[in-house]
């Protein structure tokens, strides 16, 4: 420590005048008693007018009462500090222009009482010099995770390592990358490094770290997104936050439907993160949410691929399983007029018609989930459905389930196919009892949505929507099961309890009606699924009654190129009274027509042996016989068949397998209605 009371004063004044830097004194009172001639210089002042000055009015006016404050601190309690040793201030010259300086410090005792030597240097080359290096470094960093992303086999294992990649690069404890999943919206981190599980978990699914960092957008003209008070906002939603960490950037990823995510980053500095580093984080961000949106699409590609594949499948399957199902169903059927009134044949016949009719189920699961599956939207009245079905599901689900069911009556009506909405709202029902094996509660509800303009969250159109929820109180979906589900034969019940197709089914329903599908859940408070459908745009019509009667005395053209479903046709026709007369191939269909124009219905499969489609056959009929009513029937569904249905316009068509009693309807209405016309 040195003291001005030493003999040579003027070896003093030489040395302090030959300092390379920039001195000043000041006393307890933080006035400038003593300077020299380089810090005039410095700061851009007259010989002998620092002295007398505060030292504060050589910072910026915003700097002034915290160095008041730091300066009080530093008088109670003096110390040498060096030169470098990372005390950096904003300094400020007499025309107004700030510039960083770093400066070092020592206490002087003097004949007066003590004073404060401070030694300045003006560090903005250097400054310049160590942004210029940063920058370099943060180029090199940028072309690294790029090219990891842009090459990488395993898309996923590439986003694991950016977190310790930019912490490397910024010099930073902790960072985090945290998504909202496109399917069941919902924050997750999904890579980190230096954050404990604690930390994460408060983080992942919590919508406010969504909400402080939805508006912030880093333009070259504005502040840095969450300065100053971004550390308290994130404790504030997070308590686990360790007290360690001073300053947090939290930079939103986005795709072209809007926030899809945020990277969130940690320093133990107050005001680390300046305009370099949240540039960087920013551009992280951009290459971050560039390189999510080419693996989600990649995904989706993927996954419609194995659509096309698994349609194009099942719907061969479709045609050649359901023909199969015809024929065992026909034949049961048969037996089952004329089976002795025996109650163990009887029950033998129903469980073998139980079985087809599962069998058929399971090919329309599997061509819903494809999107192939037909179906038939109209407007449904949203109330009465959820009365029905409510009312239904509780008298089925057994006495420990308490069914609730809430649609006010201002709900509008949901343009959906009604047999498919009523199917799946019953497998998700079904799914709830399944996941309270103690009893518990199930709350099904329907309530309006308005889309006004594209929703970013949930990806929906602009238009109005009904929104189905079905609730429970069970024991929830872990979050790695949770991201399979949609999966199709995923299943977590063992073997024989479950095809995997049930969630699968209901996604592909909604998505082929135009909707949005959200799954939430967590493991031991429940799970809750949401179906988007369209509002019907027209008010629901009362249905026409049924004919009462099935029988006939018309006779009916069967064109059908499988004998064997041909026979069960015809001899269901012959049960109905109906008189049948047959044709294996649409060129024997037309000559029959020759020879019997008193045929009164043409009942064609729509696939054929031969040249010629069931389209096709009763377009050629219909040029000799204007008025002949026709009824198609098939095993396929329309998207399987390489045919353009649009060519017959309006037409009425029996799903394979069917009934007896279905084919009756079906071939009755279709000639009262063509008979009226």
């Amino acid at each position: 420590m040195f003291s001005t009371q030493a003999p040579d004063a003027q070896l003093f004044r030489a040395l302090f005048e030959a300092a390379p830097d920039a001195m000043i004194v000041v006393d307890r009172q933080g006035v400038i008693v003593l300077t020299n001639a380089h810090a005039e210089r410095l700061f851009g002042y007259a010989a002998g007018t620092l002295v007398g000055l505060q030292v504060e009015a050589l910072l910026p006016v915003a700097l002034q009462q915290a160095h008041i404050a730091h300066r009080a601190h530093y008088t109670a309690h003096p110390r040498e500090r060096a030169m470098g040793a990372g005390y950096e201030l904003t300094g400020v010259r007499a025309g107004g222009q700030s510039f960083p300086v770093e400066i070092g410090l020592s206490p002087i005792v003097a004949a007066q009482g003590t004073l404060y030597a401070a030694a300045i240097r003006d560090i903005s080359e250097t400054q310049r010099a160590r942004q210029a290096q940063d920058r370099a470094r943060f180029d090199v960093a940028m072309a690294q995770m790029g090219r990891r992303l842009l090459e990488a086999t395993y898309h996923e294992k590439a986003i694991d390592e950016i977190p310790g990649l930019v912490a490397t690069t910024l010099d930073i404890p902790a960072t985090a990358i945290i998504l909202n999943h496109p399917y069941h919206p919902g924050l997750r981190a999904i890579a980190s490094t230096g954050l404990p599980q604690a930390v994460l978990e408060s983080l992942s699914g919590n919508s406010a770290l969504l909400d402080i960092t939805r508006n912030q957008t880093l333009e070259v003209d504005e502040q840095p997104p969450m300065q100053g008070s971004s550390i308290e906002s994130l404790r504030g939603i997070c308590p686990f936050l360790s007290q360690d960490y001073q300053d947090a950037a939290l930079v939103p990823l986005r795709d072209r439907h809007g926030l899809m995510g945020l990277l969130l980053a940690l320093a133990h500095q107050k005001g680390y993160f300046d305009r370099d580093r949240l540039n960087f984080l920013q551009s992280v961000a951009n290459i971050l949410a560039g390189s999510i949106q080419r693996g989600r699409s990649e995904e989706q590609l993927a996954h419609s691929r194995r659509l096309d594949a698994l349609g194009q499948l099942t719907g061969g399957i479709a045609h050649d399983f359901n023909n199969l199902l015809t024929v065992i169903s026909g034949n049961l059927q048969l037996l089952e007029i004329d089976a002795p009134d025996d109650p163990s044949t009887r029950e033998t016949l129903a469980s073998a018609s139980r079985a087809v009719e599962r069998g058929a189920a399971l090919t329309r699961k599997l061509l819903t989930f494809s999107r192939r599956q037909h179906l038939l939207p109209r407007a449904v009245r949203t109330v009465q459905l959820l009365a029905d079905l409510s009312g239904m599901l509780g008298r089925t689900l057994g006495e420990r389930i308490t069914v609730t069911a809430e649609c006010n009556n201002d709900v509008p009506a949901v343009y959906a196919d009604e047999g498919e909405l009523e199917a799946a709202l019953i497998n998700l029902a079904l799914n709830a009892r399944d996941a309270m094996p103690r009893g518990g509660r199930l709350a099904i509800a329907a309530r309006s949505f308005t889309v006004a303009r594209s929703e970013e969250d949930i990806r929906l159109a602009a238009g109005s929507y009904v929104v189905f929820s079905v609730s429970d109180n069970g024991e929830g979906i872990a979050p790695k099961i949770l991201e399979h589900v949609l999966e199709p034969f995923f299943t977590t019940k063992e073997v024989g309890k479950g095809s995997g197709l049930g969630l699968s089914m209901v996604y592909g329903f909604v998505k082929q009606s135009g909707g949005h599908f959200h799954i939430e859940s967590q493991e031991g408070h429940g799970t809750r699924v949401e179906l988007f459908l369209p509002a019907a745009a027209s008010r629901p019509t009362e249905e026409p009654t049924p004919a009462p009667s099935r029988h006939g005395r018309e006779t009916v053209l069967v064109v059908e190129d499988e004998p064997e479903v041909r026979r069960v046709a015809i001899t269901f026709l012959r049960t109905l009274g109906y008189i049948p007369c047959e044709a294996g191939d649409a060129v024997a269909a037309l000559e029959q027509l020759a020879k019997q124009p008193e045929i009164d219905l043409l009942f064609t499969d729509i696939v054929l042996g031969g040249e010629m489609t069931g389209f096709e056959l009763a377009a050629k009929a219909r040029e000799r016989h204007p008025h002949l009513p026709v009824l198609f029937t098939s095993g396929y569904e329309y998207a399987s068949m390489d045919i353009d249905i649009r060519t017959f316009g309006a037409f009425e068509l029996l799903r394979k397998p069917y009934r007896r009693e279905q084919l009756g309807t079906a071939i009755r209405r279709v000639l009262d209605r063509d008979g009226d016309a």
